[in-house]
């Protein structure tokens, strides 16, 4: 059973910067994508970016320009910086990856950003 644990999260003011990490308990370095998502409360959990094996990224145009997917294979941990948080941004905040065709979730890390 392979474990995905977020950690960053907290208090950040708008406009301001968090990078969060995601530290899986085996290698990643054969995990095509690792994923970050985010569910505010009452919506539903939504895609944000990626970091691809490789090298490359995937991120979502409401949050290009300002959140970065990246990974370290060596370290097998993946990170979300985020930049020029928005109030809108709060929520929990998610890293997903598939090991061996099983997709994995973290269990989260709040992110709240406040005026």
């Amino acid at each position: 059973q392979v474990q995905l644990v977020e950690s960053g999260g907290g208090f950040v003011q708008a406009g301001g910067s968090r990078r969060l990490s995601c530290v899986a308990s085996e290698s990643i370095s054969g995990v095509p994508a690792m994923a970050w998502y985010r569910q505010a409360p009452g919506e539903a959990r939504k895609f944000l970016a990626s970091a691809i094996r490789g090298g490359s990224t995937n991120t979502m145009d409401f949050v290009k320009g300002r959140f970065i997917a990246s990974r370290d294979d060596d370290k097998n941990t993946a990170y979300l910086q985020m930049n020029n948080l928005k109030v809108e941004d709060s929520g929990v905040y998610y890293c997903n990856a598939q090991f061996r065709g099983s997709t994995y979730w973290g269990q989260g890390t709040q992110v709240t950003v406040s005026l």
